[in-house]
């Protein structure tokens, strides 16, 4: 993939701005007509998109649209189901002092976004912000990963044949493409990524003081207590963790159980794990591959330290690694202080709750976090600990509910996006106060007269 040049990033850049100026985003009605075509485009494209992420990650059909497609599908309808209410200005109460003035609030777009996408989840990740800036009135300069080129190549055609560039433009490119846009000037910068390089991100926007929406990641912990359904919690922490071969920020990222249940747990996981997949996982057409051979690398020396109790397959040449449950871990080994981003599994267990609240606080705060037992135990774990969001009884959903806000806290990231989120993450809550001149009352005014009578009803 050849990176886009200088000439032509800066060409895009000028032209958003200037598009921006004309004020045509903000029109309520450019925005809904502009959701309503992007959506036919993705249903015109979904089987180019499905392809694509067959061929980058060995995605399957099904994978591919659960995933990937519905996900923005459903944030678009969202949209055009809830903007006219979102965008409308919202009249609040207005203080004594101050009547007969009125207030509102009004929602407007904050400008040009920069959309900077990773290539795990690379069609959901790059287009999914999209709809929340379209929504807003703002427009979009969008960057995908040049590790998945196919879906990159895809979104580009789709992207071109229904935008005009002053609006949403793609350019490809690899890290000189993400520097030379990080030295551009935005109004907002939305990236999705590593925790070391949301940091870069940040530190470039600092120069202008560029507002951020940092989705990034970190270790999600998965706790199964005793009371817990044990066959039901293995499924479904089997599922959380196989998805896109573990390369998911959300994922299951280390398992807590507790010492009473440990052995029936890890036969149950295994059997889910095959009964999604087969005996055969490498033969499944429903199991992705790893993104490149580099991250086939990592991932093997993670494998290294502590007991591999299942799989531990590996072929480099096919970018292949089996489900693997490593037991026998310690806390300083290399699996535990790195986000694992792929389907490795260690265990750690517990006999006292407190053992995993304090794991769970002496580092960073996770993206996710994952409880499985009894509803009452699993509100003291969240009074405890702090994460981007979770499920109890579960895993990986909550990404699925649009109602929800979407994002992390502290190293997994700031701010949200999803359903409103997303429209007010582009948009920017200016409020208004709107004064009568018919009547001017003077207690404002130097000399301040009736001053004490003012102080009672202030």
């Amino acid at each position: 993939m050849q990176d886009c040049s200088l000439a032509t990033l800066e060409t895009v850049v000028s032209a958003q701005r200037i598009y921006f100026k004309s004020n045509a985003t903000k029109d309520l009605a450019f925005r809904i007509e502009k959701l309503k075509q992007f959506k036919s485009a993705i249903l015109r494209y979904e089987a180019k998109i499905t392809e694509a992420l067959w061929l980058d990650l060995h995605k399957s059909p099904e994978e591919a649209y659960l995933t990937e497609i519905s996900i923005v599908l459903q944030e678009v309808n969202d949209h055009l189901k809830h903007l006219r209410k979102w965008a409308k200005p919202k009249r609040v109460a207005t203080p004594i002092q101050l009547l007969p003035s009125s207030s509102r609030i009004i929602q407007e777009p904050l400008g040009t976004a920069l959309i900077i996408a990773p290539w795990n989840y690379p069609f959901q990740l790059l287009l999914n912000p999209l709809v929340g800036a379209i929504s807003s009135g703002c427009c979009a300069l969008l960057k995908p990963s040049p590790y998945t080129p196919n879906i990159a190549r895809v979104m580009k055609e789709l992207v071109a044949e229904t935008f005009d560039p002053g609006h949403v433009a793609l350019l490809q490119g690899g890290r000189v493409v993400n520097q030379r846009l990080l030295e551009q000037r935005f109004d907002l910068i939305f990236f999705t990524g590593s925790p070391s390089l949301g940091k870069l991100v940040m530190q470039a926007a600092a120069k202008y003081l560029t507002p951020v929406v940092l989705e990034l990641g970190g270790k999600s912990p998965c706790i199964v207590d005793k009371g817990a359904d044990i066959k039901t919690a293995a499924k479904r922490i089997a599922w959380g963790k196989c998805i896109n071969a573990g390369q998911t920020c959300i994922a299951p990222d280390y398992l807590f159980v507790h010492q009473s249940i440990k052995d029936e747990l890890l036969k149950e996981i295994p059997a889910a794990i095959e009964e999604m997949y087969g005996k055969d996982i490498r033969s499944s057409k429903y199991f992705p591959r790893i993104v490149n051979e580099q991250a086939v690398a990592r991932l093997q020396q993670l494998m290294k330290h502590g007991k591999i109790v299942y799989g531990g397959e590996v072929d480099v040449a096919e970018k292949y690694i089996s489900p693997t449950i490593v037991t026998d871990v310690l806390p300083d080994f290399p699996v535990m202080q790195e986000e694992i981003f792929g389907p490795i599994l260690p265990v750690l267990t517990f006999e006292n709750l407190d053992t995993v609240t304090d794991y769970i606080n002496s580092n960073e705060k996770p993206l996710a976090t994952y409880y499985f037992g009894p509803s009452k135990v699993a509100r003291k774990l969240l009074e405890k600990t702090s994460s981007g969001g979770g499920c109890i009884n579960d895993t990986l959903i909550h990404i699925a509910n649009h109602h929800l806000p979407f994002g992390g806290v502290g190293n997994s990231g700031m701010g949200n996006y999803h359903g409103k989120f997303s429209f007010q993450a582009f948009s920017h809550a200016r409020g208004i106060v709107s004064s009568v001149s018919w009547i001017d009352l003077p207690f404002r005014y130097a000399p301040f007269r009736f001053f004490e009578w003012i102080k009672k009803i202030i």
